[in-house]
C-alpha cells in the first residue's frame, strides 16, 4: 500500500511524540494501520508526504542511489538575483559538504496554494518571492539550508512532488491511496 497524505504546517512527521510538549503527529489524521512515513517532512513544512507498509517501496523511495527528485514550492525573504538563482542551480557550500546541483526557477506570481494556518508574517518592507526547487538528495533541512547559503531565507516550503507522485489537489490533512510504481 502506497499513500499519498499532504501534511500540514507543524505536524510532526511520525506517529507519537515524546516530546515535551506534545506536538500534533500522523496519528490525528485517519490513515490506514500499518503505514509508516517514506521518508521525512520537517515539522515546519509542509506537503507531499508519503507513507507505505512495503519496507522495500520505502528504501527505494528514500534511498539516493535511487535519486527520486523532490520538488518544492518556496517562498522566500527577498528578491532573488539570477546570480542567487543560478548559485542553487549549481549547488551550494553547506557546513556539511557541497550540494548537488538543483533545477531552480522564479515565479512570476504566487502559485496557487491553500492559506497556511498561521500565515507567514507579511512585511510591507522586505519582499518575497516563489521559487521551484527540485533536489535529487534529502539532507536534514536542505532547502532551507540551500536558500539562506544564497542569502534568501525560507519563508514557506511545500513538497508538491517525490518523483513522478505528485501532490496536485489533496488538501491539507487529507490522503489517498496512489500505484506503487512510479
Amino acid at each position: 500500500m502506497l499513500i499519498a497524505f499532504n501534511k500540514p504546517f507543524n505536524v510532526l512527521c511520525q506517529f507519537t511524540d515524546r516530546g515535551a510538549p506534545a506536538r500534533r503527529t500522523l496519528a490525528a489524521f485517519d490513515l490506514p494501520a500499518g503505514v509508516y512515513p517514506a521518508g521525512r517532512l520537517d515539522f515546519d513544512s509542509e506537503g507531499l508526504l508519503l507513507l507505505t507498509d512495503d519496507g522495500a517501496l520505502a528504501h527505494r523511495i528514500t534511498d539516493p542511489r535511487h535519486k527520486q527528485p523532490k520538488t518544492y514550492l518556496v517562498q522566500v525573504e527577498g528578491a532573488p538575483s539570477a546570480t542567487q538563482l543560478q548559485a542553487l542551480r549549481d549547488g551550494v557550500m553547506l557546513s556539511d559538504g557541497p550540494t548537488r546541483p538543483a533545477q531552480a526557477r522564479l515565479f512570476d506570481t504566487a502559485p496557487a496554494l491553500w492559506p497556511r494556518d498561521p500565515p507567514v508574517r507579511f512585511r510591507r518592507t522586505v519582499p518575497d518571492a516563489w521559487l521551484e526547487l527540485t533536489i535529487a538528495e534529502g539532507r536534514n533541512r536542505q532547502v532551507r539550508r540551500m536558500t539562506a547559503a544564497v542569502g534568501l531565507p525560507t519563508l514557506r516550503l511545500v513538497r508538491v512532488a517525490i518523483g513522478s507522485w505528485r501532490l496536485d489537489a489533496l488538501a491539507p490533512g487529507r490522503w489517498h491511496a496512489l500505484a506503487s510504481l512510479a
